[in-house]
């Protein structure tokens, strides 16, 4: 898949950067000296965690060279590395590991999440926040659209591929087996768009990407045609006109017990 476009991603940063900053404002853990942050993107969420631990050595990870490079440039001072996620296994036992809007991307949370708290000190914390919009008309309807000709043909399963959540049940359960307390919770944001097009260009930058990385520029814009025309019927415009995109998020934070 082509990498992804950190302009674009960026275009909706105050918004994306808000969850961000409700997670963090969570994280009770103290004398934090190491954190990482998962899936560090252009390097948004990472800047939050040195205004927070301006004495921690903070780290971000991520799979795009692109990403990384936007934010070596953002937080010169930090260390981002290109490593996967599930994969990933610090030098240094960590006090915060910070995923936000990544885990969502990554399968087998029942053996991922484990191997995460394995990584913590005690007392330290892992913090998570992740979409919880599949079942939302923005990410229903592409599925619909690419179940039809021709795109069936062309986009083909993978773009189906990401896999629902866990129940906030499990994830519960899977994190107080591991020795954690836990706090979890959703929230419903309303993101107010200026019209369909934004919304489309918002998830452009994520949701859409595996939809759209098999087609040709004709293809795309063919698709997005499509998909525009079904969003404009489960989206109405509000009494000023302007549109609003409901965006369900799960978070959850876990803090390793002492032993």
């Amino acid at each position: 898949m082509k990498d992804w476009d950190p302009q674009l991603y960026r275009k909706f940063e105050t918004e994306r950067t808000r969850p961000a900053k409700e997670l963090l404002a969570q994280i009770t853990t103290t004398d934090v000296l190491h954190v990482t942050d998962l899936g560090c993107g252009p390097g948004n969420s990472t800047e939050l965690l040195v205004a927070a631990w301006p004495q921690a050595q903070v780290t971000g990870i991520d799979t795009s060279e692109a990403m990384l490079t936007q934010a070596r440039e953002r937080l010169p001072k930090c260390d981002f590395l290109y490593a996967d996620i599930q994969s990933w296994h610090p030098d240094t036992p960590q006090n915060v590991i910070y995923a936000n809007a990544s885990l969502q991307w990554l399968n087998e949370h029942d053996t991922l999440l484990p191997h995460l708290i394995n990584q913590l000190t005690a007392g330290g914390t892992l913090a998570i926040q992740m979409p919880d919009n599949l079942n939302e008309p923005s990410h229903r309807l592409m599925r619909e659209v690419a179940a039809r000709a021709p795109w069936n043909a062309l986009i083909g399963a993978q773009a189906l591929d990401r896999k629902k959540l866990l129940t906030a049940e499990r994830y519960y359960d899977l994190l107080t087996e591991t020795g954690c307390e836990v706090n979890i919770w959703r929230t419903t944001y309303y993101h107010v768009m200026p019209d369909i097009s934004a919304v489309i260009s918002w998830l452009k930058a994520t949701g859409l990407r595996p939809f759209l990385a098999p087609l040709d520029d004709a293809q795309q814009n063919a698709f997005l045609e499509a998909y525009h025309e079904q969003l404009s019927m489960a989206y109405s415009p509000r009494a000023d006109g302007q549109v609003l995109l409901s965006f369900p998020r799960l978070f959850i934070v876990a803090m390793k017990k002492h032993t």
